[in-house]
């Protein structure tokens, strides 16, 4: 997929029962990068990806299983996760999953994908509803969901740290992988490996 940036880029106003993203405040909020991993690893493997994004999907089902199990569990690299946002949908699954701490923010990923078609169905509201579904299956609880969905402060800081992110690494589809800084121009298990 095509990466979009800018809250202005996705639209109208949230209907009822929908994720809301309220007007933020002046505060900052910081955007931490979501490692997997020894972060003193030798090698470093990013992968920008959409929670939204079906090919993100099947590199999530087909490729990191392996990266972890081969690569990083081993010691060999660590694994940095950044969103992009081509929509609302995707927003709210990067708030809710981030919700959940550093400790769970892979396991809800990994959620995320594996039902991505399951909550993705319907409109927003539906969508909404849908998220919520899986963040109570992993665990978390609906004053925790409510307080991620309208933290309109850390959905702007997202989206900025999205737009930095992109900028500065030249990214403009997902999913896109770097090896040490290389960006890679295929994303399978064995193009990732070879260029580590």
């Amino acid at each position: 997929m095509t990466a979009g940036t800018g809250l202005a880029a996705m639209g109208r106003k949230p209907d009822a029962g929908e994720a809301a993203l309220p007007r933020a405040s002046d505060s900052v909020v910081e955007i931490p990068d979501m490692i997997l991993g020894d972060p003193a690893a030798p090698v470093e493997i990013i992968e920008y990806a959409s929670f939204t994004c079906s090919h993100c999907a099947r590199f999530q089902a087909t490729v990191k299983p392996r990266l972890v199990a081969e690569q990083i569990e081993t010691g060999q690299a660590k694994f940095i996760f950044r969103e992009v946002y081509f929509d609302r949908p995707g927003i709210w699954a990067s708030l809710m999953a981030r919700a959940a701490g550093a400790n769970r923010f892979f396991a809800v990923s990994d959620l995320l994908y594996e039902r991505q078609r399951d909550w993705l169905s319907g409109d927003p509201a539906e969508i909404a509803r849908n998220l919520r579904k899986i963040g109570k299956i992993a665990g978390m609880q609906e004053e925790a969901l409510e307080e991620a969905f309208s933290d309109a402060d850390k959905a702007e800081a997202l989206v900025a740290w999205q737009e930095t992110n992109l900028a500065r690494d030249g990214v403009n589809a997902t999913p896109t992988v770097f090896v040490d800084g290389k960006r890679i121009s295929a994303w399978d298990y064995e193009s990732i490996v070879s260029a580590m």
